[in-house]
C-alpha cells in the first residue's frame, strides 16, 4: 500500500514537472513599451490551457480581462501596458488548482524608433517587386527543409520551388541601389507549409514565422537593416483575407467561426463590385467576402473580434520588428469592410507617416478610388489607406501603346485614363505599374517590342504616383510562350543561381537589347531620385494628335516636358501649342542624353520613343 502511494505521489510530481516544463504558444511572442495604443491581446494555445488562470506580476502591466474560447486549448488575455512600463522580461504563470501548469517568459522591448519617425513609401520612391523564390539563391543550404511538406527543388518546374531566398536579396542590394530603386517589395516570406506550389508565399501557415526555405527571422531583419543603410525601404506583403489550409490552428480552431464556411467550403464569387454596388444582393455580398479564395486558402472571419485583433497586432509586430517602410495588402476588397477600417486606421494611428497600399484589381477607376483615404463614400467604408494600385491606368497604358492610332484609340486612351483622376482623393499616392507577379510580363503585353517597353517605363517614371517595377523588367523577361502562366511570369532572374550562363547582375551574356534597356532604366531611375517636380509636382497634358502625346510635370522652380511619339518615323511638333506652360523658356536638356535643345517653334522627336526634357 505504501509503495502504491509513493508511486502515485511520484507520478503526480513527474506530471507536475512535465507541465511546468511546457511552454504554451503565445502570440505575439513579444511586444514593446511606449506604444500609443496601450492595449495588447495575447493568443495562448496549449493543451487544456483554457482551464487555467493566467497570473502576471510586473509593474505597469495589468490583466484587464481573460477570455475563454470554444476550444479549451486556447485563452485570450487582454493586457494594458501603461506608459510608465519599463522594458524587461516577466513570467506569465498559468495556474490550475493552485499549481503552475504552464509558464511563459514574456518580453517587453524598447522601441528602436519613435513611431513619429517611421516613414512609409511615397511618390519619391520607386518600388522593385520581387518574387523571392525566383530572384537569387544566396544560400543553397536552406533549399530543402526536412520539416516542410514540399521538399523538392526543381527549376524546370514553373510551379515548383527554385531556391531563391532572403540571402539572395541581401547579396543583391548593391545592384538594386545602383540601379536606382529606393524600395523593395518581396512577395510574402512567411511560412507556406503546403504540399505543392508553395513558392509564391500567399498560402501562409504561420503569421509569425519566416519560411525556413527563405531563411530566418534574423536574416529578414538583416535584409531590412542593410536595405535601410543603402537608402532602400522594405515593404511587407500582407495577407489578412485568407491563410493556407495547413495553418497550425486549422486542426484546432479557437472558435468555430474563426474561419468562414468551416463545415462546407464555398469559394468566393469574386464579384468585388458588391462592395460599392447599391443594388447588390446580400447573398452576393456574403459569398464575396466570406467565400474561400481557392479551396486551399480558408477565408478568415474578421468579424470574430479576437481574430481581428490578432491580425492587426501581427501587422504592427512586423512593422516594429523589421522597421518596415510600408505594407502592400493582398486581395484587399475580399475582407470585411469594418475590419479593413480597424486594420488600416489602427496602424496609421500608431504610425502617421506610414504607407499602406491595397490590391484592388479593377480597371474601373470608380472601384479603385473607393478604398483610398479621403474618398467620400456613402456605402459603409471610411478607411485610412493612403494608396491603391492603379490597375485602370495600367490597362490603358498597354492598350494605348499597342492599339493603332485613330481618333478613339491609341494614346487617347491614356490621355482619358489620366483625366479620371478627378475621382481619386489623392492621385499622387496611387501605385502605378506596367506589370506585376500576377499578370503577363510587360515585354509580353507590349508584343515583345523594346521601343514600346522604353516608352512605357518613361511614362511610369514621369507621371504622377508611386512607380512599381517588376524584377527582370530591365532584362526584358517575358512569358510570351505561355501567356497567363503564373509560374513563367515569376521566372528566375538570370544570374541569381550559380552557373547561370546569363547574369543580369554583372551584365555577362546579356543581349544588346537587354543592355540597352537596363542602362536606359538605370539612367532614368537615378535621375528621378532627386526630381521633386516628379515626386510632388502638378500635371498638365495636351490631347494626343497624330501619334503624339505631350504632358508636363511642373512646380514653382522646375518644369519637365514629356513627349510620347508612337509614329514609326521622326516627328516634328510645333511648340507654340504648349505656350501656356513653356512661356518664356528658351532651352531644354534631354534627360537621357544630356543634349541641349532649343525650344523654338519646332521640336523633332525620334520615332517610337519618349523624349524627356528639363526646361530651362
Amino acid at each position: 500500500m505504501l509503495a502504491r502511494k509513493l508511486l502515485y505521489s511520484l507520478s503526480l510530481f513527474l506530471f507536475s514537472v512535465s507541465l511546468i516544463a511546457q511552454q504554451p504558444r503565445v502570440e505575439p511572442m513579444n511586444w514593446w513599451v511606449g506604444m500609443k495604443n496601450q492595449e495588447l491581446q495575447l493568443l495562448v494555445h496549449g493543451e487544456n490551457i483554457g482551464e487555467t488562470n493566467p497570473v502576471i506580476s510586473y509593474a505597469g502591466v495589468t490583466v484587464r480581462r481573460i477570455h475563454k474560447a470554444d476550444s479549451k486549448n486556447y485563452l485570450f488575455i487582454d493586457l494594458v501596458i501603461s506608459k510608465s512600463t519599463k522594458p524587461g522580461v516577466f513570467p506569465i504563470l498559468f495556474k490550475k488548482e493552485g499549481k503552475t501548469a504552464y509558464s511563459y517568459n514574456y518580453t517587453l522591448q524598447q522601441r528602436k524608433k519613435d513611431a513619429s519617425l517611421v516613414k512609409g513609401f511615397t511618390a519619391a520612391d520607386v518600388i522593385y517587386l520581387i518574387t523571392p523564390d525566383r530572384f537569387a539563391n544566396g544560400d543553397i543550404s536552406n533549399d530543402i527543409a526536412s520539416t516542410m511538406q514540399e521538399k523538392k527543388i526543381d527549376r524546370k518546374n514553373d510551379y515548383g520551388r527554385h531556391g531563391g531566398d532572403i540571402r539572395g536579396m541581401i547579396d543583391q542590394l548593391g545592384y538594386m541601389a545602383d540601379m536606382g530603386y529606393t524600395a523593395i517589395w518581396p512577395t510574402p516570406l512567411l511560412e507556406n507549409d503546403m504540399p505543392r506550389s508553395s513558392y509564391h508565399g500567399y498560402a501562409i501557415t504561420d503569421y509569425y514565422k519566416v519560411d525556413p526555405r527563405f531563411g530566418t527571422l534574423e536574416e529578414y531583419k538583416e535584409l531590412a537593416d542593410k536595405a535601410r543603410q543603402k537608402g532602400i525601404k522594405l515593404i511587407f506583403d500582407g495577407v489578412v483575407n485568407h491563410s493556407g489550409s495547413n495553418y497550425w490552428w486549422m486542426k484546432d480552431l479557437p472558435f468555430h467561426n474563426w474561419i468562414n464556411y468551416p463545415d462546407s467550403v464555398q469559394i468566393t464569387n469574386h464579384r468585388r463590385t458588391v462592395n460599392e454596388d447599391p443594388y447588390a444582393s446580400m447573398v452576393d455580398k456574403e459569398l464575396m467576402v466570406k467565400g474561400w479564395f481557392v479551396s486551399s486558402m480558408p477565408d478568415l472571419n474578421q468579424q470574430n473580434p479576437f481574430l481581428a485583433s490578432y491580425l492587426v497586432q501581427n501587422s504592427i509586430w512586423w512593422i516594429e520588428t523589421l522597421g518596415l517602410g510600408g505594407i502592400r495588402q493582398d486581395t484587399y476588397p475580399y475582407s470585411q469592410k469594418k475590419f479593413l477600417e480597424q486594420w488600416t486606421c489602427t496602424i496609421m494611428n500608431e504610425y502617421p507617416g506610414f504607407s499602406i497600399v491595397g490590391e484592388e484589381w479593377s480597371t474601373n477607376p470608380l472601384i479603385a478610388a473607393y478604398w483610398q483615404k479621403g474618398k467620400l463614400n456613402n456605402s459603409g467604408y471610411n478607411g485610412c489607406m493612403k494608396s491603391t494600385m492603379d490597375f485602370p491606368l495600367q490597362a490603358n497604358l498597354v492598350q494605348a501603346l499597342t492599339e493603332p492610332e485613330n481618333w478613339d484609340k491609341g494614346l487617347v486612351k491614356l490621355y482619358e485614363a489620366l483625366a479620371n483622376d478627378f475621382v481619386y482623393a489623392n492621385p499622387k499616392n496611387l501605385l502605378v505599374f506596367g506589370d506585376n507577379h500576377d499578370m503577363d510580363r510587360l515585354f509580353t503585353q507590349l508584343k515583345n517590342d523594346v521601343d514600346l517597353v522604353q516608352m512605357a517605363l518613361s511614362y511610369l517614371l514621369t507621371i504622377r504616383g508611386i512607380p512599381q517595377l517588376y524584377y527582370g523588367t530591365e532584362l526584358l523577361i517575358e512569358n510570351t510562350a505561355k501567356p497567363g502562366d503564373h509560374g513563367l511570369i515569376r521566372t528566375d532572374f538570370p544570374g541569381g543561381w550559380k552557373g547561370d550562363a546569363v547574369n543580369g547582375f554583372t551584365g555577362a551574356g546579356l543581349s544588346n537589347d537587354q543592355v540597352r534597356v537596363q542602362a536606359f532604366l538605370k539612367k532614368l531611375l537615378n535621375w528621378r531620385k532627386n526630381k521633386k517636380v516628379i515626386h510632388e509636382g502638378n500635371t498638365l497634358h495636351f490631347a494626343p494628335a497624330k501619334g503624339i502625346y505631350v504632358y508636363f510635370r511642373y512646380g514653382k522652380e522646375e518644369t519637365v516636358m514629356v513627349v510620347l511619339n508612337k509614329n514609326t518615323g521622326a516627328t516634328v511638333i510645333n511648340t507654340e501649342r504648349f505656350g501656356e506652360i513653356i512661356k518664356n523658356k528658351k532651352t531644354a536638356v534631354n534627360v537621357l542624353t544630356g543634349d541641349q535643345l532649343s525650344l523654338t517653334k519646332e521640336l523633332s522627336v525620334a520615332p517610337r520613343s519618349a523624349l524627356i526634357l528639363e526646361l530651362r
